[in-house]
């Protein structure tokens, strides 16, 4: 099992963490931005992150790793490289709603494991989430590296983290930053607002 201290050692070394002024996916305005794509940019990050992952969800037999586009993509093959076992990737069509295609396909009882790299409001995950069960499969439960949530989300299965941290944020009206009016509004994330 990998330490907390390891884990922020980590994100430190990559880059994850940075300082500003940021407007989450969720809209909300925060001080601190995690952005994890960075740990997939080198594999001595992504190995040791993903192994703790998946040796959390060893042993639940899963038979593929699942992961939404664009942010797990990498994710998904890292944990099931170490679960041993297929992945795939869901994506959003031209309506915008995700959809699993280049012939990738959950089976009904299939066990399935999701993951994302940074848990907030598990948007992404939960629609993935009901597209998977409604193919039928058995979903084990739900992986991330790191869990913003403070540990609140309930996703109906297991849900496991390699880290929670807590960030804070504040709805666009009440951001003390835009008050100040020092810093600008940055969207760093892979989907626009």
């Amino acid at each position: 099992m990998i330490s907390n201290e390891r884990v922020i050692e980590i994100l430190k070394e990559a880059g994850v963490l940075l300082e500003g002024h940021f407007r989450l996916t969720s809209g909300r305005h925060s001080n601190k931005y995690l952005q994890c794509a960075k740990i997939f940019r080198n594999t001595k990050y992504s190995e040791e992150l993903c192994a703790a992952l998946a040796e959390q969800f060893g042993s639940e037999g899963v038979e593929v790793v699942i992961g939404p586009a664009m942010g797990a993509v990498q994710m998904a093959y890292e944990v099931s490289r170490h679960l041993k076992c297929e992945n795939f990737f869901a994506e959003r069509e031209a309506d915008g709603k995700m959809a699993l295609r280049r012939g990738f396909e959950v089976k009904p009882g299939m066990k399935v494991l999701l993951v994302e790299d940074v848990v907030t409001t598990g948007g992404s995950v939960k629609e993935v989430l009901e597209l998977v069960k409604a193919a039928g499969a058995d979903v084990v439960g739900i992986g991330s590296i790191v869990d913003r949530t403070g540990g609140k989300i309930d996703f109906g299965v297991p849900f496991k983290a390699v880290i929670s941290v807590e960030v804070e944020s504040w709805e666009p009206e009440n951001c003390p930053l835009c008050k100040e009016g020092k810093l600008e509004l940055v969207k760093p994330g892979s989907r626009k607002v």
